[in-house]
């Protein structure tokens, strides 16, 4: 075998892809105006309220009653459409994906790599991706302005290292810190192939993934494709409950979403692109606190499809505390609704983008309207269980809510070839957890609407490696 290629260290000037826009001005006057706006509609909701009640022939009793079953009837209804549409969609993009089979398009793949502060974990993230099952890429890691050992540990690696299938090419970009977003446009900017793959400095893929990922490539309408993120650190109550939730929750929506191939979010531990598209979106941005959700929508809205590949996994770490798990989730809600408000043309001008205006209305419902609407049926019936008598209606509405969760859990689950094990945990899943989660994010909306400012928030990585 020839001696190995040695690369040695040289500067570059990335320039500043990103697009960027006027600044926002006048935020006290903004938030005046909608604490005016929503005290407006609350006065005029409250005096209609008031002044109709008396002309009822209901006594409170009655109304409440009445008032109980349809609300029940309303939340179950949407609850099972909600659910059986996504399961028949996601059943028909797996009956499709069986018997799609795509061999022999293996493009030079670029997999970016940006890290902050990820001393303890890029070094297994980077020996994960020299076991990949490909034999054309490249690793380019883009160090932003790590304040630990992340540069002198990525520095160890940078040159040819050995892969499966030969000298796997490994650089490196330092940068002064700028966000996520900015780093991965300078890999994005520095490399020069086809297809980029953009992945989180603590996540490890799975040895198939590129292989399994690029081959849908090969449709030239293909401007991305979403991964299948999976919790690393397991066998802890959280872990377990994020780990059914990404199972059921996410990959069960991104796979009906893939049917239509508008998959509305690519996620950052795991995503391809064509980088021609990323080009034409106008590369990440980072005037969100969700810049896999905006760049996902400016791909969409350019008409490029995006598809699902369920055996691209990325394994990631995962909060093990409750309050880093709102952390992580409270800045997710806010990002996507920051993403929403970006692109909220979309949502009152389908012509625009038919396909985009769908996911954008359906990211609106699931971040704004399905948290209330959660949470506020919860409140409502245990209220009127506990005052009115109807005592066994909990019961038989938190049963029914767990069957539903079971069976979705069994199927995703039977599908994915996951544990087992996780199933059980379908039983406290909507009554705790989403309960929880949803709380987090009708906070989080509050915050957002009355635009409290917020900073980037960093989970503390323990260094799990996978099995």
């Amino acid at each position: 075998m020839p001696a190995r290629q040695k690369i040695r260290e040289t500067s570059i000037t990335v320039k500043n892809t990103e697009a960027t826009g006027a600044n926002v001005s006048g935020k006290k006057r903004q938030i005046i105006r909608r604490m005016l706006y929503s005290g407006g509609i609350s006065i005029v909701m409250i005096a209609i309220i008031l002044f109709t009640l008396p002309m009822t022939i209901l006594s409170y009793s009655s109304l409440f009653e009445y008032s109980t079953l349809v609300s029940l009837f309303i939340f179950l209804t949407v609850l099972l459409v909600r659910y059986f549409v996504v399961l028949i969609a996601a059943y028909l993009y797996l009956t499709k994906y069986t018997f799609n089979v795509v061999e022999g398009y293996f493009p030079f793949v670029s997999i970016i790599v940006p890290v902050y502060n990820e001393g303890k974990v890029v070094r297994e993230s980077i020996l994960s991706l020299l076991r990949l099952d490909y034999s054309n890429y490249e690793i380019i890691i883009v160090n932003d302005g790590s304040t630990d050992d992340t540069a002198d540990v990525s520095r160890t690696l940078v040159g040819y290292q050995k892969g499966t299938y030969g000298d796997v090419k490994v650089s490196l970009i330092n940068k002064p810190n700028g966000g996520k977003a900015r780093a991965l446009n300078a890999g994005i900017s520095y490399s020069k192939a086809e297809i980029v793959l953009c992945m989180d400095g603590d996540s490890q893929l799975s040895e198939d993934s590129v292989r399994m990922a690029v081959r849908h490539f090969s449709d030239t309408e293909i401007g991305a494709v979403a991964g299948n993120v999976k919790v690393l650190n397991r066998n802890k109550l959280f872990t377990d409950l994020q780990a059914l939730e990404y199972i059921e929750g996410l990959n069960m929506a991104r796979a009906a979403q893939s049917f239509f191939k508008l998959v509305n979010i690519i996620p950052g531990p795991i995503g391809l692109f064509r980088k021609k598209a990323i080009e034409d979106a106008g590369y990440y941005s980072s005037d969100t606190f969700a810049e896999d959700a905006d760049l996902t929508l400016k791909i969409l809205a350019r008409n490029w499809k995006i598809y699902y590949e369920p055996r691209a996994i990325s394994y990631t770490e995962a909060p093990e505390k409750l309050y880093q798990l709102l952390k992580q989730r409270y800045r997710w809600t806010r990002g996507i609704l920051q993403a929403i408000r970006k692109h909220k043309s979309l949502l009152v001008n389908p012509t625009i983008n038919f396909g985009d205006s769908i996911i954008l209305w359906q990211m609106f419902y699931e971040a704004l309207i399905w948290p209330v609407m959660n949470i506020y049926s919860n409140i409502f019936f245990i209220f009127v269980a506990l005052v009115y008598g109807f005592s066994s209606l909990i019961f038989f509405w938190w049963a029914g809510l767990a069957l539903l969760d079971l069976t979705s859990a069994l199927y995703c689950i039977a599908v994915e070839k996951e544990e087992f094990r996780l199933i059980p945990y379908a039983l406290i899943y909507r009554m705790f957890f989403i309960l929880t989660i949803d709380i987090c994010k009708a906070m989080s909306t509050v915050e957002e609407f009355l635009g409290f400012e917020m900073t980037w928030g960093k989970l503390e990585r323990i260094g799990a490696s996978g099995s």
